[in-house]
């Protein structure tokens, strides 16, 4: 007796093959791929956890300024930025999704990927490449997968604002002796912090701060429950500069 596989199985009455118990059309009336019952619960499967990603952070740069460039370079682990460059950051939850988003994102175009964070709850990236619209075309791929749209996104709220004033010697020290990346703050400048839930808005508050005046960029941590911007200056760029911050996370939260 002729044994019969399960995967290559022949209706000899209806001359159609079975593939584990999903019969499926002859080569030339195929229209599509041929797939097994228990790799089409797989699809389905993984489509519906794609589906219940949520949308943190979504934040594009246009042209990155050359201090936060060079400070995003600082704490990068993949390709680096250049100044100018576009660059989009994206934050999702829960954590683990952002390896399934960043796969979507760098298979859509030839975007450079810079940094890919997994936190428990949180995971986040950032892409750049020069030609915007090559950042914002992976952005709605990511967007269009998981179902969402930049309005969907968390709206940014202020924790905190500040302007101190001819900081002091003693804290000045302590601030660059903190765990930073950026430039050092000297005493008698006046330091501007802002700080941000989601994280990642606190970039698109740095870029615009530093468009606008002639400042220090100290410390932009965009990662965790918080973010944390830190400025430094001459007293009217740093109130020129914390305009331009305040205002442009307004924005995003009108948007």
């Amino acid at each position: 007796m002729e044994p019969t596989s399960s995967l290559n199985r022949v209706d000899r009455k209806n001359k159609r093959a079975v593939v584990t118990g999903s019969e499926i059309q002859s080569q030339a009336n195929a229209g599509g791929f041929i797939t097994t019952d228990s790799e089409k619960s797989l699809v389905s499967r993984q489509a519906s956890q794609v589906e219940q990603i949520e949308l943190r952070t979504y934040v594009f740069l246009d042209s990155l300024q050359p201090q936060l460039a060079a400070y995003m370079g600082t704490v990068s682990r993949g390709f680096l930025p250049i100044p100018g460059d576009s660059c989009l950051w994206m934050e999702v939850s829960p954590g683990m999704a952002i390896h399934r988003v960043t796969d979507i994102a760098l298979k859509a175009s030839n975007v450079r990927l810079g940094q890919m964070i997994v936190e428990r709850e949180f995971g986040s990236f950032a892409l750049y490449h020069k030609d915007q619209s090559t950042v914002l075309h992976s952005g709605d791929v990511v967007l269009d997968a998981i179902g969402s749209e930049v309005r969907k996104r968390t709206k940014p709220t202020t924790s905190w604002t500040e302007i101190i004033r001819a900081i002091t010697p003693d804290h000045s020290v302590l601030i660059n002796r903190q765990n930073r990346s950026g430039s050092m703050i000297q005493s008698g400048m006046s330091m501007f912090i802002l700080e941000t839930e989601p994280a990642g808005y606190v970039l698109k508050a740095a870029n615009e701060a530093e468009k606008a005046s002639n400042i220090t960029v100290v410390d932009v941590k965009a990662v965790g429950a918080f973010g944390r911007l830190t400025l430094a200056g001459k007293e009217g760029d740093v109130e020129e500069a914390a305009a331009a911050s305040i205002n442009a996370i307004e924005q995003i939260s009108n948007y």
